[in-house]
């Protein structure tokens, strides 16, 4: 019977081997020295402290930054474990909001959004993804559009001409990949910081 066991036995083990170690700690050996930067979660510094990171969004807030798309995240209540609470960009947790479009919820939440934001920039149709959360709710990007809609309230806060914004999201837009993959995009958190540096003395 052993005889019989024996090429099983030793083909487990040496798929165990190949594929649970030999495989993985060579593909990231070869990824550490060829994309360090990719490799280690592709995360912003800043003052020598990390800040986050080019693949997850984060949420600002305050009216003097750029905003990101809406997050459907959930976390646990603090005060019932058992129970969730909306926890936005929350990366322990990636989800969408699994609201249909026949959602009475989905539909109140957007159509606020909209009034806010059409509030803010009147006379400007409202970009999608402004009042749209990803599927992952964890999207760093917004799309030009999304950005340039920002720009009057993003320069009247900061005191600076919309202009100099402008230029901002042109040079932190990333174009489509090899000129013809996907769609152009901004990474939200790289230009906030783009934006703390050039309002920096003002």
């Amino acid at each position: 019977m052993l005889k019989e066991l024996r090429p099983a036995l030793v083909m487990t083990v040496a798929l165990t081997v190949v594929t649970g170690l030999v495989y993985p700690l060579t593909i990231t050996g070869i990824a550490q020295a060829v994309f360090p930067h990719q490799a280690q979660g592709s995360l912003i510094e800043r003052d020598g402290g990390v800040i986050g990171s080019e693949l997850i969004g984060q949420s600002f807030t305050e009216a003097r930054y750029f905003q990101p798309r809406p997050s459907a995240t959930l976390g646990p209540d603090p005060s019932d474990p058992a129970k969730t609470v909306a926890a936005p960009y929350n990366a322990v947790n990636s989800m969408g909001s699994n609201l249909g479009p026949t959602s009475k919820a989905l539909a109140e939440r957007v159509q606020a959004d909209a009034v806010r934001l059409k509030a803010e920039n009147p006379g400007e149709p409202v970009p999608v993804d402004l009042v749209t959360a990803s599927g992952s709710g964890l999207d760093p990007d917004l799309s030009p559009a999304a950005a340039e809609f920002q720009v009057p309230r993003v320069a009247r806060t900061r005191g600076l001409a919309e202009e100099e914004v402008r230029r901002l999201v042109a040079a932190n837009t990333r174009p489509r990949m090899l000129g013809f993959l996907g769609e152009p995009a901004i990474n939200v958190l790289r230009l906030n910081l783009a934006l703390d540096a050039a309002a920096g003395g003002r």
